[in-house]
C-alpha cells in the first residue's frame, strides 16, 4: 500500500494526498460494506447498480466506463476530490442535486472520510495532461 500511496503522490505532484492511516483504511473498509451493495472495488470491480469504484479519487464524475449515469452527474464539472466524495456521501443530493444516488447515510465527516481513504487504496485516477 505505501508504494501505491508513493506512485500516487508522484503523479499528482503538488496535488498530492496526505497518506490516510492504516487505521483509518481499516475502519473504511468496514463502513465500506454500506456502499457494497451497490458499488465494487478491487480487482475485477464492476459496475452494478452504481458504478465501480477503483480510482475514483481524481476521477471526473460520471465518467466510468460503462455505466449509465444520471444526466445531472454527466453534466457537472465535478471531479472527485477527497472533500467532494466525503461530502457526496453524506448527502449527494445537495452536491449534485438530481444524481441517481440514494444514500441516507447518516454518517459522520470522519466515517465518510474512512470511506474515501479506503477508496484511495483502490488506485487515484491520472491527472489530466498539463498543456
Amino acid at each position: 500500500m505505501r508504494a501505491l500511496i508513493m506512485a500516487t503522490a508522484l503523479l499528482l505532484g503538488d496535488q498530492a494526498l496526505a497518506a490516510p492511516s492504516q487505521a483509518q483504511v481499516d475502519s473504511g473498509r468496514r463502513l465500506f460494506a454500506r456502499c457494497a451493495g451497490c458499488h465494487d472495488t478491487g480487482p475485477g470491480a464492476r459496475n452494478g447498480f452504481g458504478p465501480q469504484l477503483n480510482a475514483v479519487v481524481g476521477r471526473k464524475a460520471g465518467s466510468a466506463a460503462g455505466y449509465a449515469y444520471s444526466p445531472a452527474l454527466k453534466a457537472s464539472s465535478l471531479v472527485w476530490s477527497e472533500q467532494n466524495l466525503v461530502a457526496f456521501i453524506r448527502d449527494s443530493e445537495k452536491v449534485v442535486p438530481g444524481n441517481k444516488m440514494r444514500f441516507l447515510s447518516f454518517m459522520s465527516e470522519k466515517q465518510a472520510a474512512d470511506i474515501v481513504a479506503y477508496l484511495r487504496v483502490h488506485g487515484v485516477a491520472a491527472p489530466p495532461p498539463r498543456r
